[in-house]
């Protein structure tokens, strides 16, 4: 086993570098920025967006050389609202807007309302998949919040994902999906 670390505090790029890598070709980030050029300009802005209290909070969690990261937020904290509509409103094509922000508001009706870790973004990059080194971080991760005695709630883009949470203790609670976006799957794994 390989031992988690905490992000420093001028990991920022490297981080969001992984999840970048990691999330290359998952459907909901290629149907939101299908050209290849867009994708590398802007989601990373979208990933800062979603995970800015895990910064703030230094609840990133990472394996050496940035090999896989995970951005959680701590139960009290949220995600800037106004920072991720302003990065999906700047960035994503017009005619998309409806779509991904009915999308949005499906995803927020599920989102827990009590105490609870939130996994926003969990990512290995893409040249170490297939290693088993997700599997070893949010192992180490749900380590954490297992102490807090508290729920973990995620968000998954990748319907190939799915059975990988589920490997950890994480349910399906809810598909949000409109018009020509690709599903996004709400998953809840109970505090043990």
């Amino acid at each position: 086993m390989v031992a988690f670390v905490p992000a420093g505090a001028g990991d920022e790029a490297k981080v969001v570098g992984t999840l970048v890598s990691a999330f290359v070709e998952d459907p909901w980030e290629r149907w939101a920025w299908p050209q290849p050029q867009d994708y590398f300009t802007h989601f990373p802005t979208f990933v800062a967006a979603f995970g800015g209290p895990a910064f703030a909070q230094q609840t990133i969690w990472m394996l050496p050389d940035f090999a896989a990261v995970a951005m959680w937020i701590p139960s009290g904290a949220e995600p800037d609202a106004d920072a991720i509509i302003a990065a999906l409103t700047q960035t994503i094509s017009r005619e998309k807007h409806d779509d991904i922000f009915s999308v949005l508001e499906q995803m927020d009706a599920v989102h827990p309302t009590y105490e609870h870790w939130y996994l926003p973004w969990l990512g290995v990059d893409r040249g170490r998949t297939g290693g088993g080194l997700g599997s070893e971080l949010l192992a180490q991760c749900l380590a954490v919040v297992d102490a807090d005695r508290l729920p973990a709630f995620l968000e998954t883009p990748n319907p190939r994902t799915i059975p990988f949470y589920e490997r950890h203790g994480f349910e399906v609670v809810n598909v949000a999906e409109v018009g020509a976006s690709p599903p996004v799957t709400s998953m809840l794994r109970p505090s043990r």
